[in-house]
Parts: structure tokens; C-alpha cells; sequence
């Protein structure tokens, strides 16, 4: 079995990638820059406590990290490395090429930790682009919203989660905002683990469409398409998914594979795995962003039950040279739906009371929120309290299972 090298965990607590480790009969090391933050919480410490290794960094700083990194290689040496957070992936990829491993290169790590620099790259490659401009001042702001036109949306250019995305869609919006766009700058964004926001802004213009999301495996630069996701968002001026359909691919979805193949090419996407968001425009898709990792906000677990198969053991597999998904068998498959419970106001949560009664098309329920904690009106996606997925052969039935749950669910708040 193999040793693996894994770098922080998704939200600070999602442990699918452990878990997934230890069913495959894997060893790992844990790198973090905080371990106690995953120590206090007690379901999350029960997987981090079976790390051979913990290697802990405050500062995070690469070489000191990469000293530690080849110390415990020398001692028990790694198979693969792996990095499911946005904020870590150049790091990773630095690692894992001064191992040996199988990782995304370098490059493409770096250039897709910048949305602009990703748009400029697909732009030079002949890809059409929604108008775009980086604005790094206060005064570039205001001149690129007025260079492109509304409706307009502004986010940062190495952001990630729906964080401090801002959308401009009328001259009203405009006006009312046009004071704080003026003090826009700097956000300074805390992205956690130390790292904060370079304070680049992509400001592009807005595209409206069916919003979908297509998840990528990438072996030694060849691509495969798992499927699609259509995603449902929460109303404007919320940036929050309410939830989302995955439909396995089946050979139905050519066109959109040349596509999205298209657009890895272009950054030269050569391992790993890869979640990149598409808006279906009446002029034919466009990029929304790559994400060069694993789907996260448990999407990972909607593909699995779609597809049959544990995609993060998958994706330990792929990082070892081994292509898994080649044993996907198409009967098993069938549609899988997630929605998203969320308070109706602000306020201090007193309880969840979920339905009672079971049906076999409910296949997880989680919530993420606990009594005492703040909860809002969902903007973004970190305001969300907790899911049900169901399967079902049938679209509408697991639809209509995942809805009707989360009507018959309800948020109790501190009177």
C-alpha cells in the first residue's frame, strides 16, 4: 500500500479524502500550518490522529516546509501527494515535484491561482472570453466597470468559495455602490491559514445562462469528463448554490467534452483532478473559472453516488498512476441531486428539526451547523447550514425527494 502526503483538508474539517485512505489500506502524513485547529474538533481529530506524520509549519514558509517535507521522506517516503484547498496548490505542486510525484505542473498551478491570468491565457489561445479587465486600485475600479459596461461582476482575481463576489447589474445598482467602490480597496481578504488576498481584482462583464459544472480526471495530460453537475443558485443578490443536479457522462455530452478538454489544453492541465464552472450562454458556453482540484462543498460525495464509486479513492488512485475509472460500470449509474437548508433571517440558531420517516432515495443528510452558532440570509456558500442528496434512475424523483426534504426541515432561532 501506498504513503501519501496530504496538505490541509477542505473547510478545515472535510475528512472524505482520510477516510478514503484508510478504507484503500494507505498510510498518510498530515502537512499543516495549524494542526490544533483540526485537533479540537473531535470528528474531525478521529481521522488527523491516524497520520503516521504530522508535520506542523506556523509560517508556512516553502523551504522551511519543504526541508520538513523531505525529512519524513527520508525516513518513510511518499507515493503521492495530495491538496484539496486552493491556497496550498502551488506549494503542493512544488513538493511534489521536487519528490518525483505525479502532480499538476508548476505553471499551471501558479497561473490558476489568478482568474485573470487565466482569462489572458484562454484569450491568447483563441478561446472567446467575456470583456475583462484587472483592476488593482480604486481608480481602475470605477474605469473598468465604465470600460466594460453593466452588467458587471467583480471578484478576486485569487479567490476562491464565492467569497467578496459583487455583481452591478443596472445604473441604480451603480449609483448606490459607486461610494464604496470608490474604498473598494484594499479588501484584504483573510483566506485563513495565513494567507490573505493579493488584492487583484477581476472585473468582467456579467454572463447569464444555465450555470453547470464539469468534473475533470486529467492522467499524464489525457482528460475525462465524469459527468456535469447543473447547479441551482439561491435568488440575486445572493452568490450562494442552493443545490445542483450531477448527471454522469455516458458518451452523451461530446460537444461539451471538446470544450472543456479545450479549455485544459490551453493551460496546459496535465494531472489531477479539476472542477470547471461554465455558464450555457445563448452564444455558446464560456468559462466561469477553473478550479485545478477536487470539487469541494461535498460535491465530490454527489459525484460519488452518481458514478457508484468512491471518487476520492479514485483520485488517490489517479495520483498513483492508476486510471480507476476505468472500471466505471454505466448501469450502475444514475442521477444524483443535493439542496442546501438555510436560514430564512439572522439571528442565533436554537436547533435544526429534520423529517422523520426514511426513503432508500435519501442517501446523506448533514448539517454543518450547530445550536449557538450565527447564522444569515445566504450570500455566499459558507452561510449554508446543511444538505440532503438522494439518487434516483430518474431525474425528477430524486429532485422531488431532495426538495421535499428541506421544505419539511426547520431552522429554530433564539427568540
Amino acid at each position: 500500500m501506498a504513503h501519501l502526503l496530504v496538505i490541509e483538508l477542505p473547510g478545515g474539517n472535510d475528512t472524505d479524502i482520510l477516510q478514503a485512505a484508510v478504507r484503500q489500506g494507505h498510510t498518510f502524513t498530515f502537512l499543516s500550518q495549524n494542526i490544533s485547529a483540526y485537533q479540537t474538533q473531535s470528528q474531525v481529530n478521529r481521522w488527523v490522529s491516524l497520520a503516521t506524520d504530522m508535520i506542523y509549519s506556523p509560517s508556512f514558509d516553502y523551504e522551511v516546509v519543504e526541508a520538513a517535507v523531505l525529512q519524513s521522506h527520508a525516513i518513510k517516503p511518499f507515493d503521492a501527494v495530495l491538496c484539496l484547498i486552493d491556497i496550498r496548490l502551488i506549494e503542493a505542486s512544488k513538493l511534489a515535484k521536487r519528490l518525483g510525484l505525479r502532480y499538476l505542473n508548476e505553471a499551471s498551478a501558479t497561473l490558476l491561482r489568478d482568474k485573470y491570468s487565466v482569462r489572458e491565457q484562454l484569450k491568447d489561445k483563441g478561446i472567446p472570453q467575456p470583456a475583462f479587465q484587472l483592476a488593482t486600485s480604486n481608480a481602475e475600479v470605477l474605469q473598468a466597470i465604465y470600460a466594460i459596461g453593466l452588467p458587471i461582476l467583480l471578484k478576486p482575481s485569487d479567490g476562491y468559495g464565492s467569497q467578496n463576489i459583487l455583481t452591478l447589474q443596472t445604473q441604480e445598482d451603480l449609483d448606490l455602490a459607486e461610494d464604496a467602490l470608490a474604498h473598494l480597496l484594499p479588501l484584504s481578504t483573510d483566506y485563513g491559514l495565513g494567507v490573505r488576498s493579493n488584492d487583484r481584482l477581476l472585473i468582467e462583464q456579467y454572463m447569464q445562462g444555465v450555470f453547470i459544472g464539469c468534473d475533470t480526471f486529467t492522467m499524464d495530460g489525457q482528460h475525462q469528463l465524469l459527468g456535469v453537475n447543473e447547479k441551482l443558485m439561491f435568488a440575486p443578490p445572493s452568490f450562494a448554490i442552493k443545490g445542483g443536479c450531477f448527471t454522469p457522462n455516458q458518451g452523451q455530452l461530446q460537444s461539451l467534452e471538446k470544450y472543456v478538454f479545450s479549455i485544459l489544453d490551453a493551460v496546459n492541465f496535465d494531472w489531477g483532478a479539476a472542477h470547471i464552472e461554465i455558464m450555457l450562454t445563448p452564444e455558446g458556453p464560456r468559462l466561469v473559472e477553473i478550479n485545478p482540484r477536487l470539487v469541494g462543498a461535498k460535491i465530490a460525495r454527489l459525484i460519488g453516488l452518481a458514478l457508484n464509486t468512491s471518487v476520492h479513492e479514485a483520485l488517490i488512485d489517479l495520483h498513483l498512476g492508476i486510471r480507476y475509472l476505468d472500471e466505471l460500470q454505466p448501469e450502475a449509474m444514475q442521477y444524483a441531486v443535493t439542496r442546501w437548508l438555510v436560514a430564512s433571517q439572522q439571528g442565533k440558531l436554537e436547533r435544526i428539526v429534520l423529517p422523520d420517516g426514511e426513503d432508500e432515495g435519501i442517501r446523506f443528510v448533514e448539517m454543518l451547523a450547530s445550536a449557538g452558532d450565527k447564522v444569515y440570509v445566504p450570500f455566499e456558500n459558507a452561510h449554508r447550514l446543511g444538505y440532503v442528496m438522494t439518487c434516483s434512475p430518474d431525474r425528477l424523483v430524486a429532485e422531488a425527494l431532495a426538495e421535499k426534504y428541506i421544505l419539511n426541515s426547520e431552522v429554530i432561532l433564539n427568540s
